[in-house]
């Protein structure tokens, strides 16, 4: 979570998406009436569901373990919302976030994704986002999975916190600053530690539902 998105450390976070939980169209009895994350906007259908079936749960998933890992950098200096909104023409630009495709980008791609004006186009960002899935390659090489590497900065399970409102939720932790240095050290940009700790919330290794969210007893 971090300081205005989804789920990052806090007040404007948010979260993604995974199970076949109600949907946060309203359609479902009492959509409104749950008691959510105070981050969980009921005005944009997209967060509700990003927050009632995405965020939190665990994924072990790489390509999605990629695509947040992609999302959490581009959203750095923005709101969570503005890249959720935007999450469709990310997946259209960037292959599906399938990472051998994007590090294969060559300098005409980047062109492309530079022009594509349902991304932020941001240059440093883009670039990074090319280096770092050859980072996640290698990792993948290494340890057999992303999964598997990543996992290991919270033991393999998820940590379940207890937080009673959005201001208790921290934008950092030991284990996100711990990943964030050796991720640096692989080669991966955009990777602080308030960045990590808000892709840890997103996957499901760290449960920062408030106690009152329906979803805090639910991973």
């Amino acid at each position: 979570m971090s300081a205005e998105r989804r789920p990052k450390p806090v007040p404007a976070r948010r979260p993604r998406l995974a199970g076949s939980r109600p949907s946060a169209t309203g359609s479902a009895r009492g959509t409104h009436a749950r008691a959510r994350c105070g981050w969980a906007r009921l005005t944009n259908p997209l967060y509700v569901a990003y927050h009632d079936e995405e965020w939190g749960v665990p994924s072990h998933d790489d390509r999605h373990l990629f695509e947040m890992l992609i999302l959490e950098g581009a959203q750095a200096g923005l709101s969570w919302e503005t890249i959720l909104n935007k999450r469709a023409a990310y997946r259209r630009a960037y292959d599906r976030f399938d990472p051998r495709k994007v590090a294969s980008y060559d300098a005409k791609k980047r062109r492309a994704l530079l022009a594509d004006a349902g991304i932020v186009r941001n240059r440093l960002k883009i670039d990074a986002s090319i280096s770092n899935a050859r980072a996640f390659l290698e990792v993948q090489m290494e340890f057999g999975s992303f999964d598997r590497y990543i996992w290991s900065f919270v033991g393999g399970s998820p940590k379940r916190n207890a937080w009673k409102t959005l201001r208790d939720i921290p934008p950092r932790t030991p284990e996100s600053d711990a990943m964030s240095k050796d991720l640096k050290k692989r080669g991966f940009r955009f990777v602080g530690s308030t960045i990590c700790y808000a892709f840890m919330q997103a996957v499901g290794m760290v449960n920062d539902h408030t106690i009152a969210c329906f979803r805090h007893r639910k991973p």
